[in-house]
């Protein structure tokens, strides 16, 4: 039973989540030589005011442009 992790920032479509997901699970099973059945994905979605990269919170190294 894999268990794929994916951790990103918060903000994608469900329909991105989707394909995502369709293709992690398609590619797993066909390299791994497991069924799709048993593969379980698991997405979490991370405010960039709670992830930092090089000292600086994300939320103000990489602002969301205006709506």
């Amino acid at each position: 039973m894999p268990i794929v992790r994916v951790e990103m920032w918060e903000g994608r479509t469900l329909e991105q989540k989707r394909e995502l997901v369709e293709v992690f699970t398609r590619e797993m099973s066909r390299i791994c030589g497991c069924t799709e059945a048993g593969i379980h994905i698991v997405i979490d979605e991370v405010k960039k005011e709670n992830w930092a990269m090089g000292g600086q919170l994300c939320h103000e190294k990489f602002p969301d442009p205006p709506a």
